[in-house]
């Protein structure tokens, strides 16, 4: 059966999220890609992003491009959640499939509404968690099934902890860590929160502006505890500006031994391979293991090549709109627990983001 060949094209917006870490660029090495488009209201960035994709054309209005092209997957490329749900919502209307950016939206009632149109167009929407596309992620998930550390029991998540530590790591770094957490081990049934910022607990109105618009954030230190259905329990903290580099990643506590990952990359795993941490024994000690070297880089033409086979094969991407809609539960969910001094069952009520309330 002859190979078809599909249609693609990129939105980026130059001084509003650009075109994000490179959505517009992996179509070039799909051998069943055609890349048609983009479009940039920026006249510079406009034939930047051209140049780079190897883009037919180009347009200055997204809306323009979506009526005189005819494409099969766009890719939204902006960091920026601002005009997520407009761009997205006109690609789906338009009858295309999507992978866009993360994080997808600033909240979880703008993320119902494109899990919503995709499900009643038959399209799929894929979201830019690069690490769970690449082959290390899946051998670590293959090695935690088959019981390399036993049963697992806990999640130790850290954000950069950077100048951004706090409410902003944790929508822009956290939301990959919580899709890793989730793509391991499931869904979470409830959480639980502690925000504050220089030592205080935050309240209504102490929100504070990011770096970059990717909706409200609060607080310059984050603690927060997952409950997953599965009986596993997940941490994650962020605190900003902490000294140091490598904070960013997790550890994963099985019964029999600790795996380790560190940085962006899934393919940068240690492993303890004893139930208990024992720093003085002489014979217990980090373990390295080679897993595919595959970078995080590649992770963009994976997760279009992964994208491509859920339209073949009717399926869910790896990471899908619903999945960047639960990440960002865990990641509201800490407000919402904070401001209501509760614990909070998922599906959350309040779809709204509950800074904005």
């Amino acid at each position: 059966m002859r190979q078809k060949t599909y249609r693609a094209a990129a939105i980026g917006h130059t001084g509003a999220g650009n075109f994000g870490h490179g959505l517009h660029t992996p179509y070039k090495a799909i051998e069943n890609v055609e890349f048609i488009a983009v479009s940039d209201p920026d006249d510079a960035g406009r034939a930047k992003a051209a140049a780079e994709a190897g883009a037919q054309r180009s347009y200055a209005d997204y809306r323009d491009m979506l009526e005189k092209e005819t494409l099969d997957i766009v890719s939204v490329c902006p960091r920026w959640t601002v005009e997520h749900l407009d761009m997205i919502t006109a690609c789906l209307e338009a009858g295309c499939h999507v992978y866009t950016e993360k994080p997808m939206t600033a909240s979880l009632a703008e993320g119902d509404k494109i899990v919503e149109t995709a499900k009643a167009r038959g399209l799929k929407v894929a979201v830019a968690h690069q690490a769970v596309y690449l082959p290390a992620t899946h051998a670590i998930k293959q090695m935690l099934d088959d019981g390399k550390i036993g049963t697992i029991q806990a999640f130790y998540a850290s954000g950069k902890q950077d100048h951004r530590g706090g409410g902003e790591d944790m929508i822009v770094l956290g939301t990959h860590l919580f899709n890793m957490m989730r793509f391991l081990v499931g869904d979470v049934a409830w959480m639980q929160s502690h925000v504050t910022a220089n030592g205080e607990e935050i309240a209504y109105g102490d929100d504070h502006k990011p770096t970059e618009p990717v909706g409200p954030v609060a607080g310059d230190c984050i603690n927060s505890y997952f409950a997953f259905k599965s009986g596993v329990s997940g941490f994650f903290t962020s605190r900003r500006d902490q000294a140091g580099s490598g904070r960013y990643g997790m550890e994963i506590v099985g019964s029999d031994g600790i795996f380790s990952i560190r940085g962006d990359v899934a393919n940068r795993l240690m492993v303890y391979p004893y139930p208990v941490l024992v720093p003085s024994h002489p014979d217990q000690a980090w373990e390295g293991m080679d897993l595919d070297q595959t970078p995080f880089s590649k992770g963009n033409e994976l997760a279009i090549r992964d994208l491509i086979a859920a339209v073949e094969n009717d399926r869910k991407p790896i990471s899908a709109a619903e999945d960047a809609v639960a990440a960002l539960e865990m990641i509201l969910g800490a407000y919402e627990s904070q401001l209501s001094g509760q614990r909070v069952s998922f599906p959350m009520a309040n779809r709204e983001h509950p800074l904005r309330r």
